[in-house]
Formats: structure tokens, sequence, C-alpha cells
């Protein structure tokens, strides 16, 4: 968001009505001692004790506001998230008008119109996050020209606080989107269980029974492979993510390939679709809602690598992966 026209770097700074009033103070001023009028000289306390009076009730007002934020439980990069922000008055005194609040994560600046003393406000902010990941929260910039439009005071309230922003999804994913039949092209002829036929190969997964490593796999691959039998939980839509980043390959790239793996993962939970998310380290599987946090914070958060070895992709998946000649295809 590009800065607004009044914010500026600072606590204060006067108006052009200010600047306006100020020269007509210091013009009063001048012809109240060149002539020792009495009345130039009372008009000229009155618009001193009120210039005084703007800063005093503006910088007060500023200073006794409490905020507190909320943040929804999803959060989508580049989608506006509808965030609560508290704002409580703890001033005895003093109300303030047109507060403005401004913020980086914030399309647009807001304007709270009043919050009267010893009260509460609560807005809605449409928090923009622009890139997936741990994102923080940890201020907003609060203007206003109350009392009188003399002064512009700024506060920057401190917030504190995060929230796991999910990849971008895509707007349109035609090759990647499962619904109605398509999702049928995905699934496994013969699904994994608990049979005693060997259905395929995976990664071993913290909390495997090592009864069922493949030892000789495992010995020429050079890490622990794992059995999978017949009819064990089968997942209708399986998405393996090679994490590494090759040196000829953008960041961008990157987070589209991550984009990309999201929305067909969205969809097809939206599907109410068995779903699986392969990472080198992390397997997530389940159905519909119920892995739904788990897969989404697990793409928000995952990191490009340098190098790395090839993850074992099961029969059906859908591979994700930046390495030349692997570029999301199936397994």
């Amino acid at each position: 968001m590009s800065a607004p026209p009044f914010a500026f770097e600072g606590v204060v700074r006067l108006t052009r009505v200010g600047v306006g009033y100020l020269a007509f103070t210091l013009v009063i001023g001048f012809a109240a001692l060149n002539t020792g009028n009495n009345s130039l000289y009372i008009g000229l306390a009155f618009m001193l004790g009120g210039l005084l009076a703007s800063g005093v009730a503006s910088r007060n007002g500023l200073r006794d506001f409490r905020l507190a934020i909320d943040v929804p439980g999803e959060v989508w990069a580049g989608v506006p998230a509808d965030a609560r922000l508290e704002m409580k008055s703890g001033s005895p005194f003093w109300s303030v008008r047109d507060i403005v609040v401004v913020s980086e994560l914030l399309p647009q600046p807001l304007l709270v119109p009043r919050i009267d003393r010893k009260q509460t406000a609560a807005i809605r902010l449409p928090l923009v996050f622009p890139r997936r990941g741990m994102a923080s929260i940890q201020s907003v910039d609060l203007y206003t020209r109350y009392p009188f439009g003399l002064l512009i005071k700024k506060r920057r309230a401190k917030l504190g606080g995060s929230v796991i922003v999910y990849p971008r999804l895509l707007e349109k994913a035609p090759e990647r989107r499962v619904t109605g039949s398509r999702s049928i092209d995905l699934l496994p002829r013969r699904r994994a269980g608990s049979g005693s036929d060997i259905h395929g190969f995976r990664e071993y997964v913290r909390g495997d029974n090592l009864r069922h490593v493949h030892w000789k796999k495992s010995a020429g691959l050079g890490r622990w492979i794992m059995k999978q039998h017949e009819e064990e939980a089968a997942p209708s839509v399986i998405v393996a993510i090679d994490p590494v980043r090759p040196a000829d390959a953008s960041e961008e790239a990157f987070e589209e390939m991550i984009s990309s793996a999201a929305t067909l993962l969205h969809d097809a939970i939206e599907d109410d679709l068995d779903v699986a998310l392969i990472l080198p380290a992390t397997r997530i599987r389940g159905r519909g809602v119920k892995v739904r946090r788990a897969i989404f914070e697990a793409l928000a958060t995952i990191e490009a690598e340098r190098w790395g070895y090839f993850p074992l992709v099961p029969k059906g998946a859908i591979l994700f992966s930046l390495r030349s000649g692997h570029e999301s295809k199936s397994a």
C-alpha cells in the first residue's frame, strides 16, 4: 500500500489550516507589540490558547487508547482477512473524533468517526498479507486532526501478535482442479490397506511399525522405506512436494508451485475428498476439513531447500517439483 498523503514520521505536524492559523497569530503578535493595543493582546492570547488546546486534546486522546486485535482462524495470502480491532479509550476527559487507522497491511486507511471517553469501539480491519508463512502484526498508526484541525497528531500503537498465512490460491488452475468425475482419475485402482499384498512403498514416518520396513529398498536408497499393503487408507488425491529449489529457479517459481499444490488440495477438500500431502519429513492424510488446518499450515511454512534427496512418491500421486523433468507430474 502506498503511503497516504497525510502520513509522516514523528508525532505532530501542522495542517494547511494550522499553517495559516499560525501565520495569522504571528501577524496579530507583531501588531500587538507595535501598537500596544490591549485588544490585540487578548486576541493573541486566545489564538495561542486555541493552538495549545488543540495539541493537548489530540495528544492525550490518542495516548490513552488501548488496542487489541483478533485475527480469524484462516488467513490466505492476497485475500483480505476480516480482523477485528478493539480500540478502548482510557481517557477520563477526552473524546476523540476522526481517527484514521493506517497500516501497511491495509489496502487503504480506515476512518473511525468517534470514540467517546471510557468507551470501546470495534472496527473491521481487512488485512491483506502479501506472502504465505508466519506473519507478525506489529503496530498500526493512528492519526487525528481533532479538535480544531490545526495539527495532525500521530501515535504508533503497538499490537504484537502473529498469524500463519496460508498460500495464495490461484484463480484458475483447470489442469489441476479436481471436481466431479476428474477426481476418479486420481484414485488408485487398488487401495492400500491392511491386507497381505503390497500396494506400494513410501518414506518412513515417525511411529511406523518397523516390521513393515522393506530392507532391500532401504539398503539401496540409504533411508528407511516402508511397505504399504492393500486396503490401507486410500486418499483420493495424493500431492507430493519436492522442496528443492534449483539455482536456476526463481523464488517466484517456487511460490507458484506451492500455490498450485495448495489450490489442488483446497479444491479436493472443498469437494469432500480424501487427501494426502507428502513432504520429505511430513505425511498428512485424512478426509475433508479434518486435515484442512494441518495441510495448509504445512504448506504455509515449507521452506525452499538447495539440495535434498528426491521424495519417494506413491502410485497415483501428483508430484510438484522444480527439478528438471519433474514439474507437476504424476509419479
